[in-house]
């Protein structure tokens, strides 16, 4: 069976950045990134999850961060320089973002929006984030994303 190629991973490939597909199947029941992290065999702390929040005065942030961690939203609305900050609904997210609960990625979105990756990322040479859809997930090294995304390194986790 070919595997299907991404948006992501065309965006990956036509600026030379090489990945590893990890590829699980996803369960309707439980989108977890823990749960990811046990079918393809990474530890949580090193599969990355994607959170879209929005702020009232700037708007859309989105903030990469280990799959076993939450997302401290006092913190973040600091870091987005807002007042408070929310994640975006799930209804909203396709439109927004292009993609679906469980299939965000921060490359590849609609609209080029500020990215935030908890630090903790440099504990892995590589980590993995969405290849845009459910079902995938892509092994890459944490500089290559960091640098693609213009993502700021931030401790943001709890």
């Amino acid at each position: 069976m070919k595997q299907q190629k991404t948006n992501v991973m065309r965006l990956l490939d036509s600026a030379g950045i090489r990945y590893e597909a990890k590829c699980y199947t996803p369960d309707e029941d439980d989108l977890s990134g823990t749960h990811i992290a046990e079918q393809i065999g990474l530890p949580p702390e090193q599969v990355f999850k994607t959170l879209v929040l929005r702020g009232e005065r700037h708007g859309v942030s989105v903030f990469c961060l280990p799959a076993d961690r939450t997302v401290d939203l006092k913190r973040a609305a600091e870091l987005a320089e807002e007042k408070k900050i929310e994640m975006v609904p799930v209804r909203e997210l396709l439109a927004l973002t292009g993609y679906i609960r469980g299939g965000c990625s921060p490359i590849g979105m609609r609209k080029q929006f500020p990215v935030f990756i908890e630090n903790s990322c440099r504990s892995f040479e590589r980590i993995t984030i969405s290849a845009g859809v459910r079902g995938i997930q892509l092994l890459i090294r944490t500089d290559d994303l960091i640098r693609f995304t213009g993502a700021k390194e931030v401790s943001v986790a709890i």
